[in-house]
């Protein structure tokens, strides 16, 4: 049985998606190149009711904005393209693992052993970005990360502070070698992966 070796919080929360988006392309401004002239529409009522849940607001203005991208040829940030909305992701230029996450219980520590995991990300080591389902409110679904040593922990605000966070340096990435804020790849239309020069 693995480990949850402990909590993370941000010293300040971001509720608000638009806000949460600005402080990462604050914090990794090679993404901004990326960003759409106008958010992209996506059908999220159907992509929430083929997942049998909402999904949280941040993730959605990120995507909204952006495609799918890496971080310091280490983390690949999971976003849909605009048109192909499926309970599937693509990332690095291959099909993620389904979002409603059948993560194997043994693998898990016995404090998620029942909790239901979604997917967001990967890094090209093998560790795994997920939100932990707890609640019926997706705005407060914890990040779960779960590393390929074995520690799991968690960190209690979005998904994109998250990534500010740990790109800035603002929390201990514990189990995970710094992520520095640098984009080194993106997915493009037609779903091939761009390698940044």
């Amino acid at each position: 049985m693995e480990e949850l070796i402990g909590t993370q919080k941000p010293t300040h929360r971001i509720l608000d998606p638009e806000e949460a988006v600005t402080v990462l392309e604050r914090i990794v401004p090679g993404l901004v190149p990326l960003r759409r002239q106008k958010p992209a529409v996506f059908d999220w009522r159907a992509v929430e009711e083929e997942a049998g849940r909402a999904l949280p607001s941040d993730f959605k203005a990120l995507a909204e904005w952006y495609p799918a991208f890496g971080l310091d040829d280490f983390l690949g940030v999971m976003l849909p393209w605009p048109g192909e909305e499926s309970v599937r992701a693509e990332a690095e230029g291959r099909r993620s693992e389904t979002w409603d996450s059948d993560y194997p219980a043994d693998l898990r520590p016995v404090e998620l052993i029942s909790t239901t995991l979604i997917p967001w990300g990967d890094s090209m080591e093998g560790d795994q970005f997920f939100w932990s389902v707890l609640g019926d409110d997706p705005e407060h679904w914890p990040v779960t990360i779960c590393s390929r040593n074995g520690p799991w922990w968690h960190y209690e605000g979005g998904m994109v502070q998250f990534l500010a966070e740990l790109c800035a340096g603002d929390l201990e990435p514990w189990a995970l070698p710094p992520v520095r804020p640098e984009i080194t790849g993106w997915v493009v239309e037609g779903g091939g992966w761009r390698q940044a020069a």
